[in-house]
């Protein structure tokens, strides 16, 4: 399968037998969470582990699965996933795709990352603690003790020079291949209910567009009030959220023989790209962890998305 990634893969290849570190910038679907990591796997610096982050559980699963199918084995052997909730991995596993938290534990409890050859950061736009602090203590290991460990930054939406003197590498751009965006601002008034608002989208995009929905909502709360107002739609409905069974997650991930809407939250924005998706509804809300000083507390606020997160939805 030949993506639009692959044409600036000889370019990054190029840059990081060079230097150790490099950015990434490549569009949405351009492949670069599937087909970075398995390219490194040839070159003659890297003889360990390649350690992929993921920003969320399920897109760490899901890519991990992905770059397996692609290499043809099952996970677990040469590919392998590590998050909080669920691990498979082996000592054949020589990439391993892992969430933030999983990663700030491991160069925490072993500042060399003895064994491993490259980190791959993707989506870096999204700029969580973990990813921060994560990112900082990886160039500490390399300034310190690992001049040889690569480091790579990826994402779709990133400030690439910004990210290019920190790391003190060339930024590598992959046109990848977007097609073009019909954006509709619809609106929503301010004292109705947003799953009111977002089920009466929904069912316009269905009556207006082909193919499958992606809704964007802030929780899992307004995920179930808009799935029920969407009863008895001539499509299946599908959650996607990090509490589900991973089973779940799975069948609104995969195309299905009818048309689909998936009701999901933030969890779907990054890493991940969905089969048979023509129409993105996006509520421009998202549930988010924040520092309450006053309580000493961390607190869900529903706060509207950033101008990165809104592109990178769409």
């Amino acid at each position: 399968m030949t993506l639009p990634i692959h044409a600036v893969l000889p370019d990054l290849l190029a840059a990081l037998s060079q230097a150790p570190n490099a950015v990434l910038v490549a569009p949405p679907g351009a492949g670069k969470t599937t087909a970075v990591a398995p390219a490194l796997l040839g070159e003659g610096w890297c003889t360990g582990q390649i350690l992929l982050l993921s920003p969320r559980r399920l897109a760490a699963r899901a890519a991990a699965e992905r770059i397996a199918e692609l290499m043809g084995a099952p996970v677990g052997q040469m590919v392998g996933y590590a998050t909080r909730m669920d691990s498979r991995q082996s000592a054949a596993t020589r990439i391993l795709v892992l969430t933030e938290g999983i990663f700030r534990n491991r160069i925490q409890a072993d500042p060399e990352l003895a064994g491993v050859s490259a980190v791959l950061f993707d989506e870096v736009h999204e700029r969580s603690l973990d990813s921060d602090f994560g990112l900082a203590l990886a160039l500490d290991a390399q300034a310190g003790l690992r001049p040889d460990l690569r480091l790579v930054a990826m994402s779709a939406t990133l400030d690439g020079s910004r990210f290019a003197r920190l790391l003190g590498g060339p930024v590598i751009e992959s046109e990848g291949k977007i097609f073009s965006l019909a954006l509709r601002h619809i609106g929503r008034r301010a004292e109705a209910r947003i799953e009111d608002e977002m089920a009466a989208a929904i069912r316009r995009a269905l009556g207006e567009e082909e193919g499958d929905i992606l809704a964007f909502l802030p929780g899992v709360g307004e995920i179930e009030r808009t799935a029920e107002r969407l009863a008895g739609i001539s499509a299946d409905i599908h959650r996607l959220h990090g509490s589900l069974d991973p089973a779940e997650q799975r069948a609104a991930i995969r195309r299905g023989s009818r048309r689909k809407v998936i009701l999901a939250t933030a969890i779907a924005e990054t890493s991940l790209t969905i089969d048979g998706v023509r129409i993105v509804v996006d509520s421009g809300l998202a549930r988010r962890a924040r520092y309450d000083r006053a309580a000493g507390v961390a607190r869900l606020v529903t706060e509207r998305v950033s101008q990165a997160a809104a592109t990178q939805r769409a």
